[in-house]
Formats: C-alpha cells, sequence, structure tokens
C-alpha cells in the first residue's frame, strides 16, 4: 500500500462528511436568519465591551459570562441544533469524541509555535500579552470558567445557528468569515488572526460531522491549553502590563 493510501485510510473519519438531513421549513430558515442577525451584533458588541474592561474586575466576569450567555441563548433560539456523528470503525456511526479532542492538542501546538515567533513582534507581543494579562491577573477559577463557556457557547452559535442559517450558500465562508468579524470588535489584532484558522477548522468540523460536539470538543481542549501554557511564555510582556501606569 502507498503511502498516500495509508494517509488517506488513516485521515477518512476526517475526510469523509456524514450524511444527514437537516432540511426545515422556508418559515423556520428565515426565523434563523433573523434571530442569528440580531444576535451576532448583540453579541460582537459585548465581546467588544467585555475586553475594554480592567481584567480581574467584577464588570469583566459579568460581560464574559453575559457575551456566552448570549451567544447560547440565540443559538437555541434560532432552531434545532444536532450533535454530529463522524464514521468509526466498520463504518459505523459514533459521536466525535477523540478526534475533535487529538485535533484540540495538534492546533494548540500549532498555536504555540506561532507564539514563540509572534512574542518577537511587537505589535502581536503586545496583543497577546493584553488579553492574557486577564488570565495573569485574574482568579483563575474564574478565567477558566468564563473562558471554556464562551468556547462553548461559541460554538453552539456559530458553527450551530449560524452555519444553518447561511444554509448551502457557502456555510463554512459564511460563518467563518462572521466569526471573525465579530472578533474584530475586540480590536485585538492577535484575536483576529486567531479565528480565521480557528473558525475554519470549526467550519470543516461542523460540515464533515453535521453538528456542533466535535468543533465544541476541539474548541475547548484548544482553549484551555492556551490558557494553561501561553502566559509561561509572554512572562516579560505580562510583567509589563501588571506594572502600574504613569501618573
Amino acid at each position: 500500500m502507498s503511502l498516500r493510501s495509508r494517509v488517506v485510510r488513516a485521515a477518512g473519519p476526517l475526510l469523509r462528511s456524514v450524511p444527514r438531513d437537516h432540511r426545515e421549513t422556508d418559515a423556520a430558515f428565515r426565523r434563523r436568519r433573523r434571530v442569528t442577525g440580531a444576535v451576532a451584533v448583540t453579541g460582537a458588541s459585548l465581546l467588544g465591551v467585555s475586553l475594554s474592561t480592567p481584567p480581574g474586575s467584577p464588570r469583566f466576569y459579568g460581560l464574559t459570562l453575559g457575551v456566552a450567555a448570549t451567544w447560547v441563548a440565540g443559538g437555541l433560539a434560532s432552531g434545532p441544533l444536532h450533535l454530529g456523528r463522524m464514521f468509526g470503525p466498520g463504518d459505523r456511526l459514533r459521536r466525535p469524541v477523540l478526534t475533535p479532542v487529538v485535533s484540540g492538542v495538534g492546533v494548540f501546538g500549532a498555536f504555540y509555535a506561532a507564539a514563540l515567533v509572534a512574542r518577537r513582534i511587537p505589535v502581536l507581543d503586545r496583543a497577546i500579552g493584553s488579553v492574557l494579562s486577564y488570565a495573569d491577573q485574574g482568579s483563575a477559577p474564574l478565567v477558566f470558567t468564563t473562558t471554556l463557556a464562551n468556547g462553548m457557547a461559541e460554538e453552539v452559535f456559530f458553527r450551530g445557528a449560524l452555519y444553518a442559517a447561511a444554509g448551502a450558500d457557502r456555510p463554512v465562508l459564511v460563518s467563518t468569515s462572521v466569526y471573525a468579524l465579530a472578533t474584530v470588535a475586540t480590536r485585538n489584532p492577535a484575536l483576529v488572526l486567531a479565528s480565521v484558522p480557528m473558525g475554519l477548522l470549526f467550519a470543516v468540523q461542523r460540515r464533515i460531522t453535521g453538528g456542533i460536539q466535535a468543533p465544541m470538543l476541539t474548541h475547548v481542549v484548544w482553549s484551555a491549553l492556551m490558557l494553561r501554557y501561553l502566559p509561561p511564555l509572554f512572562a516579560d510582556r505580562l510583567a509589563v502590563e501588571r506594572a502600574p501606569s504613569p501618573g
């Protein structure tokens, strides 16, 4: 068996889309689009405000949980959501668990390598340090909770409701683009840059499995590892962020 054949065989579950029937009435589809449009604007606005508050402040945690609640409420209000399935041994369909978790670890490795380069680029070093300061200066349990809550909530909305609202009109491209545009509200170039490849990965997982479980697991694993291992890498920048402002 050739190397190409072996790779294709091993990656089979990642390359084969699961057949699914997610049809809904025209009225339900129009309603889904109205809801997702309103929620996208509201959630993006709250996201921008939340990252303009001081790290560790009660207002930050309240707004961050408010963003997560907005994504979840919008996703559930838009219409039915699906967990999805993928092919397992013997072509049996199963809920995606191990593959998304491994994907989250692999993507973290790629981002960690990119962070080694980014910390040498001043604009990215400052941008990443600004985001990590919320983990560095805040309550670890609260930061961990709000980060994972938002990771799951984003998948409920962007790869659940929004992806479905795109219909057959390039849902991978549409959901990734809107995800990136929502992140622009943070005014943080590092977050915007990260949103494009991650949004694309999550959307492809949604397309292959037909549901949100795979992207949700990958997102949670990736976020948890980033939260745990990235701050030490930017220790010098975080020291600057902690320093009191002159005057």
